[in-house]
């Protein structure tokens, strides 16, 4: 049985409705993750600067710094993988 046209035209604005709730979640997606990657940028350098921080009181106590091991660690496990 096909539609009316009255129902065809709620079922349409229906659907245009939805598409810009879809369209509006979807922008709210993309600035949700720019904000973590500006975030995550924020703590890498963070670490970045507290890691110098600690090879230099290593090097000053003569002594070696553990921070080297980790970083060869992570850097190796950090490669993509084929």
């Amino acid at each position: 049985m096909p539609l009316r046209r009255d129902q065809e035209d709620l079922y349409r604005k229906t659907m245009d409705e939805v598409k810009k709730q879809i369209d509006d979640i979807d922008g709210q997606i993309e600035t949700e993750i720019q904000k973590v990657r500006e975030r995550l940028a924020d703590f890498q350098q963070s670490k970045k600067s507290l890691q110098q921080v600690y090879k230099g009181m290593a090097k000053l106590l003569g002594l070696d710094s553990e921070l080297d091991d980790e970083e060869a660690e992570a850097a190796s496990s950090a490669m993509p993988k084929m």
